[in-house]
């Protein structure tokens, strides 16, 4: 769609050392930074159209989290978890070397800015949940959990593209040409042929062995955190969103940061921040005053 500028900072794990990509787009001198992390099984890329829109205002910045796009894959499948992800985002932010960034989180990477915002002196100056938030419904983590890593390879583009279709009609309504264009940086080229997904299957390891108990000891965790939080911070909900709920998104409103809420219409989980409904709320809540 336009150039963008790969690089790469190197991260720790208990394994050793693993290469983080990361993309930018805007003035590289900018000190105005914005950080948007992708969800479970996507990569950086996806924020393009965001990032195309916002860059004469931000230096705007899309990592692959560890084991998904240009970044490498854990030698350890248990590393793919939250901890590791906000320990590689902390190495990120000080490669960037800015006081503060504001940060946009999509899934996944809305709970990682929660973690990392919700820390004492933490950078982030102002979060955005899309469609994420401390209490995620065991339906939802279930069905994530029977998707990822399934069906990574495929004869072609359009089989692959048809195979994303399936999994993702929360993301909102694209033409076939249009989703193939989103969702080829999804795609690799496979051994022997045809194309695979971009992403390493174990990063399903620790979804895959989630029971309803560990998710209800992981959400008071989740909503500590997000009760300490003192950063403004905006959650853009999917009307039809099943991961999220009203309830949740009314108890996020109420308290912690109390979370201005908007609800977009015509997504469920999770809106790709792609078109001029979804950039208006987020764009009045990053330059407000």
């Amino acid at each position: 769609m336009t150039e963008s500028r790969l690089h790469h900072v190197h991260a720790l794990s208990p394994s050793g050392l693993h290469r983080v990509a990361y993309r930018e787009w805007g003035d590289a001198g900018n000190p105005r930074v914005l950080v948007c992390v992708h969800g479970l099984t996507r990569q950086g890329r996806d924020f393009e159209p965001l990032a195309l829109r916002l860059r004469s205002h931000y230096r705007v910045v899309a990592p692959d989290i560890v084991g998904r796009g240009d970044s490498d894959w854990l030698p350890d499948p248990a590393g793919y978890a939250l901890p590791q992800y906000v320990a590689d985002m902390v190495v990120l932010l000080a490669r960037l070397n800015v006081p503060e960034v504001d940060w946009v989180g999509t899934s996944m990477g809305g709970l990682i800015g929660l973690a990392l915002a919700s820390l004492p002196h933490s950078p982030v100056r102002r979060l955005v949940l899309n469609d994420v938030g401390p209490s995620l419904e065991w339906a939802a983590l279930s069905r994530l959990g029977s998707q990822v890593g399934q069906a990574m390879h495929f004869a072609d583009e359009a089989q692959a593209a048809r195979a994303l279709r399936e999994v993702s009609m929360g993301f909102g309504d694209f033409t076939d040409a249009e989703w193939l264009a989103f969702n080829r940086p999804m795609l690799r080229p496979a051994e022997g042929g045809g194309v695979r997904l971009h992403h390493d299957p174990a990063i399903a390891h620790n979804l895959q062995a989630l029971t309803p108990a560990i998710a209800a000891a992981g959400e008071v965790q989740l909503w500590d955190a997000y009760d300490r939080l003192r950063r403004p911070t905006l959650l853009l909900r999917g009307a039809n969103s099943d991961l999220i709920t009203a309830e949740t998104a009314q108890a996020m409103a109420a308290r912690g940061p109390k979370a201005r809420v908007v609800t977009l219409p015509g997504v469920g989980h999770a809106s790709m921040l792609d078109r001029e409904a979804q950039w208006t709320p987020l764009e009045g809540f990053l330059f407000a005053p």
